[in-house]
């Protein structure tokens, strides 16, 4: 496994490590060789995941150190990526020892071909929806011929299944202008995910058929690639005790009262836009824990505060420069990317959210957007509310049902067998029509494909 040079990619490719070394399988993970300490928790089997330490080549505009996108502000991204560009001959080292079957990656496009030049198998494991590669990547947009703009992004790409997914003119610029930018080594991130899935010998999402089904078998057609559904990949809950002052402060409000705010540990608000939210919160007159990075400018939480902020919130509202895990109703306050269409999933087609309303124009929310949301979803007698929590609540009790997460499990380990089995049918039909066993190239990688399946 050789995931993208960030956390929130690193943390999923674990967690499909764990489910397959479970029942059996051997897997060796590359990793930045810091972040390794960082990850190292989540290894539930140590006998059968082995981290691999990689040196990250240093690249000029990069901090000395910076190794994942967590080190790095959003601009200096495609440094990263172009840092795990040079990585790629440590990698042929590696993988020419290691002698796998398969190779999970997810931005690195080089992969495929260095591969398939070894004999081996990549797996494209997408972390970003479906919903989005599918809108955003369709080859049907033609963008490497066309280009993308704004306007492009209004509307779906030809064949795209019926969906919620409408952007507003902003949203679609925003998109279009990072899905062309250049995202290291010169390769613009559609170029890079197009030869990703393009090359691949097959693509995965961590998704049910009954979720996104029809996203996906419209990724699958428009690539013309085997698709495979790893289910919901629930992680094991970490053993690990709550600090003594964390659960006397959440063991004062009943259960499903506590309003749980949190943007993941990359996400930095302008500082206007963190006090409307904490405002918002506070207009709800309802609990609330809000766990953020400092805003833009802001050393520390405190400092970036509405006047008068805490006193009047003293004892039912707490602000944290750190993040936590929780089980809640979904708010959704989409910032960049893969999150705006994500939201508008969640919101519209499964109806297990309510998105905060922003501005047409400038995308901007103020603290009334914030308390509206927040109350049509917790007010006992919002119809809205009901729906929402009635959803989730299916939803939850469907991906945690016995014997599912298992299922897709079982099928997403057996198609790998089955892609063999088509690779070497076609490696067959090739030797038939060579006609000649004595092709020293050919024979080899049939047995190849043989000892795989044996």
């Amino acid at each position: 496994m050789y995931p993208w040079f960030a956390i929130g990619h690193i943390t999923p490719f674990i967690h499909m490590a764990n489910k397959l070394a479970q029942r059996g399988h051997k897997i060796s993970f590359f990793l930045p060789a810091k972040t390794i300490g960082k990850v190292e928790a989540f290894n539930l089997y140590p006998d059968l995941i082995i981290f691999i330490p990689i040196t990250v080549p240093h690249v000029e505009g990069l901090l000395i150190g910076a190794e994942t996108t967590h080190d790095v502000p959003f601009p200096l991204h495609p440094l990263i990526m172009s840092a795990m560009d040079r990585t790629e001959p440590d990698i042929e080292a590696y993988l020419r020892e290691l002698k796998p079957h398969f190779v999970f990656f997810d931005f690195t496009c080089w992969m495929p071909a260095l591969t398939r030049k070894l004999g081996l198998k990549s797996v494209l494991y997408c972390i970003i929806s479906s919903g989005t590669i599918g809108y955003l990547l369709s080859p049907a947009r033609k963008i490497l011929e066309r280009g993308l703009t704004g306007l492009d992004l209004l509307k779906p790409p030809k064949g795209f299944p019926s969906s919620s997914i409408k952007l507003r003119m902003f949203e679609a610029q925003g998109l279009a202008a990072v899905t062309t930018m250049d995202y290291g080594s010169g390769i613009s991130f559609a170029e890079r995910h197009l030869r990703s899935f393009s090359d691949c010998d097959a693509i995965g999402f961590k998704t049910c058929k009954e979720i996104e089904g029809p996203y996906c078998e419209y990724i699958g057609n428009q690539f013309e690639k085997p698709m495979l559904y790893a289910g919901p990949v629930v992680p094991e809950p970490q053993k690990m005790v709550l600090e003594e002052r964390r659960e006397k402060l959440l063991s004062n409000f009943e259960a499903n009262t506590l309003i749980f705010c949190a943007f993941g540990s990359e996400c930095v608000l302008k500082k206007d836009q963190f006090q409307e939210l904490v405002l918002g919160l506070e207009l709800t007159g309802l609990p609330f824990l809000v766990a953020l990075k400092p805003p833009m400018g802001a050393q520390k939480i405190e400092s970036a505060l509405p006047e008068g902020f805490q006193e009047r919130v003293n004892g039912r509202g707490f602000v944290y420069g750190e993040a936590m895990v929780n089980d809640c109703q979904l708010v959704l306050v989409p910032h960049i990317g893969d999150q705006i269409i994500n939201a508008r999933l969640m919101a519209g087609d499964l109806r297990i959210g309510v998105e905060i309303e922003k501005g047409e124009e400038d995308g901007l929310f103020t603290k009334d957007d914030v308390n509206k949301a927040v109350k049509a979803l917790m007010d006992d007698d919002s119809e809205l509310g009901k729906e929402i929590r009635a959803n989730h609540a299916k939803w939850k009790e469907f991906l945690l049902a016995t014997g599912l997460e298992n299922s897709y499990m079982n099928d997403f380990v057996n198609m790998f067998f089955q892609i063999v089995i088509f690779s070497l049918q076609n490696l067959i039909m090739e030797f038939n029509f060579k006609n000649s066993w004595y092709n020293p190239q050919i024979r080899c990688k049939i047995l190849n494909q043989c000892y795989v399946i044996a």
